[in-house]
Parts: structure tokens; C-alpha cells; sequence
């Protein structure tokens, strides 16, 4: 009797500790499975713009041409324009004219329906001419036509720089040397998550830092510097949403 009583003990001693195994084990599936909820449950919402269906001569509509620090002439013109060479379809979007003299003059064509904060922005774009500036960039977090971030690639510097433009006031945030040819189809994108940035261009990534000053969501769009012509194509701004 003693040895079958110590049998059934042990058995129950061993189906006990396999039950409180599977059940420890069980435990930890359901947190790993809602810890990854948590984590998918952030969503993107995504827009973009490869300008084919806005006719020649035009801008997209809710977008608006502006400028910072503009002097020594009107404003810049922006419009739709046909490119044989575009990325995708035949149009895209160009700063054709600067109609200033003013050099530390920003040229901007821009939204504020759109309420960019953290997420992603991408362009394509080509340096077409310029004497004093070439290339260009895409801003962010614009709160008006003062105070945005910049990222901009300068083929006649050689440099890729991202900014700060507050009051009118430029400041660098931080920058590197880049070199990439003029006329030619490149790539910019931007990742922006609360007060960290990252900065690539045609899949590398060249710049990354942080940065408080706009903490709010802002417009999204294009811009160039001084007499910079430069075509943009395929711009998408995805938003991430909690």
C-alpha cells in the first residue's frame, strides 16, 4: 500500500507541475500575442500624388505657391509640366521660374490639408538648372509659410541638409557631404517619429537627429532656394496614427 500510495502521489505531483507548465506557457502566449496587438494597432494612413491627372500649367488643388523672405521680385512660379523622363506617367510638378533676384529667398508649394506629425514623406526629384542654387527638398510640420522643417539636396554643394526654418530664419540642424548628379532622377525620404528624424537619399540613409521645436502636426510639401529649377515626381506622405 505504501509504494502504490507513493506511485499515485508522484503521478499527481507530475500532472500537477505539467498543468501549471501549460498553463505558465499559455500565459506567455497571450502576452506575446497582445504586446504584438499593441504594436500593430498603430496605423498609417497614406497619400500621394504622381500629379498625371492635373492638367498642364496647373497646381494640384488644396495646394498653395508661397514664399519665405521674399524680395526683388514676384512670386515664383510653380505649375504642372509634361517630362518624357518622369519617374512615372508624363507630368510632374516643377519650379519653373524664381521671378526674384532676392538669393535667400525660399520657394514653396505646399499643403496644409494635410496634418503630417510622425510618419513618412518621399519625393523624386531632378535638379534642372540654377546659377546661384540648385535641387531642393521637401518640407514638413509647416505650421505657415515661416516656420517648417527642410530637407534639401544642393547638386552645386554637393551636400544633403536638413534645417530648421523658424520666423523666416534658416538653421541647420545637420548635414553631410553628398555627392549626385544634376538632371538626374533621385530619391528623398524622410522618417519623423516625435522629436527624431532620419534623413535618405535613393535608399541610403545620410542624416539622423532630434530636434523639439515643432512639436505640433503641420503641412507637408516642396521647396526650393533662390533660382533652383527642379521637377518633383511621385510625392507620398504617409501618416502614422495611433
Amino acid at each position: 500500500m505504501g509504494t502504490r500510495h507513493a506511485i499515485k502521489s508522484t503521478a499527481t505531483g507530475v500532472f500537477m507541475a505539467t498543468v501549471l507548465l501549460l498553463g505558465l506557457m499559455l500565459g506567455i502566449t497571450k502576452a506575446r500575442a497582445k504586446s504584438s496587438n499593441t504594436q500593430n494597432s498603430t496605423k498609417a494612413h497614406e497619400l500621394s500624388w504622381n500629379f498625371d491627372k492635373v492638367p498642364v500649367g496647373k497646381i494640384p488643388e488644396g495646394w498653395r505657391v508661397e514664399a519665405t523672405n521674399l524680395r526683388g521680385g514676384p512670386m515664383e512660379t510653380w505649375k504642372v509640366i509634361k517630362d518624357t523622363t518622369a519617374p512615372s506617367g508624363d507630368h510632374v510638378l516643377a519650379m519653373t521660374s524664381p521671378n526674384h533676384t532676392y538669393p535667400g529667398t525660399f520657394n514653396l508649394c505646399w499643403t496644409n490639408k494635410v496634418a503630417f506629425l510622425d510618419g513618412e514623406i518621399r519625393v523624386r526629384f531632378k535638379a534642372n538648372k540654377g546659377r546661384i542654387d540648385q535641387g531642393g527638398g521637401v518640407i514638413w510640420r509647416a505650421q505657415d509659410k515661416d516656420n517648417y522643417y527642410i530637407a534639401r539636396f544642393n547638386p552645386l554643394e554637393d551636400n544633403f541638409c536638413l534645417y530648421y526654418v523658424r520666423h523666416g530664419r534658416r538653421r541647420l540642424l545637420t548635414s553631410t557631404r553628398v555627392k549626385l548628379p544634376a538632371k538626374k532622377w533621385h530619391t528623398m525620404k524622410i522618417i519623423q517619429r516625435g522629436n527624431h528624424f532620419e534623413a535618405f537619399l535613393n535608399g541610403k540613409k545620410y542624416l539622423e537627429g532630434k530636434n523639439n521645436l515643432f512639436k505640433k502636426a503641420g503641412g507637408v510639401g516642396l521647396w526650393t532656394k533662390s533660382d533652383a529649377v527642379t521637377s518633383f515626381d511621385d510625392f507620398s506622405v504617409k501618416i502614422l496614427k495611433p
